[in-house]
């Protein structure tokens, strides 16, 4: 199996649990919020995977690779800080109760 493919799922339940909290409240401050938090990661990746690699801590053998890199690093690294980015919000918004439209 190919790392593209392993994480094709993870960017597919990102993307549809993103998507099922466009009607909770403050989607567009979740939005930048992980925006911005999905920089960061990506800039940590990126400094840090490849110093990783450049030092040979690991490898990937390159026949499972799409063979998109940056630097040293693979662009399949690239998807577990994304989707951290945004999953996980969306999850904690998903499970949080919604407001109380009581206003009693």
């Amino acid at each position: 199996m190919t790392y593209p493919l392993i994480v094709l799922p993870f960017v597919v339940v990102t993307v549809i649990v993103t998507l099922a909290t466009v009607k909770r409240p403050r989607f567009r401050e979740r939005m930048a919020s992980s925006g911005l938090t999905a920089l960061v990661l990506v800039g940590l990746t990126l400094v840090f995977d490849n110093l990783m690699i450049a030092v040979d801590l690991f490898s990937y053998p390159q026949e499972h690779l799409s063979g998109l890199k940056l630097g040293l690093a693979p662009i399949e690294d690239f998807a577990y800080p994304l989707c951290a980015a945004f999953l996980l919000p969306a999850l904690y918004t998903l499970l949080a109760p919604l407001p109380s439209k009581d206003t009693a």
